[in-house]
């Protein structure tokens, strides 16, 4: 059976993991298909992305938090998950950056938007985060 700290990693990892991907592969692409103007998907583009990316910095602070409780807080740096979790961190921060500070951010925003996707994917292979030999999160 599954610790608690497990099971946040996965839950966290779902929402943010998952969001990321099913925002930019699925849920955009159809209402652009319905017929939509133009102007209406971007407006939903332009507001949605930024939520999912706000969600995603949250939920990869919760993951870093079960990281460092089950392995120590030198996991964040030696540790390929913590790795990918910095690099995310870092991202989602780049991402406000340019959103509120830079003239023409579009070609920024989309490859945060999607190096963030990738580290996502990348975190989903590598093994959850657990205690050994002591009591679960």
């Amino acid at each position: 059976m599954r610790g608690a700290g497990a099971i946040s990693w996965l839950l966290a990892q779902t929402l943010w993991v998952g969001g990321l991907w099913l925002l930019h592969f699925l849920v955009l692409p159809a209402i652009a298909k319905t017929g939509m103007a133009s102007l209406l998907v971007e407006e939903l583009s332009n507001t949605l992305r930024p939520l999912v990316v706000g969600l995603s910095g949250v939920c990869v602070l919760i993951q870093a938090f079960v990281l460092v409780r089950a392995e120590g807080l030198g996991s964040v740096i030696r540790d390929v998950r913590g790795q990918l979790l910095l690099t995310v961190v870092l991202v989602s921060v780049g991402y406000f950056y340019a959103l509120h500070w830079l003239e023409e951010p579009q070609y920024w925003l989309m490859f945060g938007y999607l190096l963030m996707a990738f580290a996502g994917l990348m975190l989903v292979l590598q093994p959850v985060p657990e205690r050994s030999g002591r009591a679960q999160l």
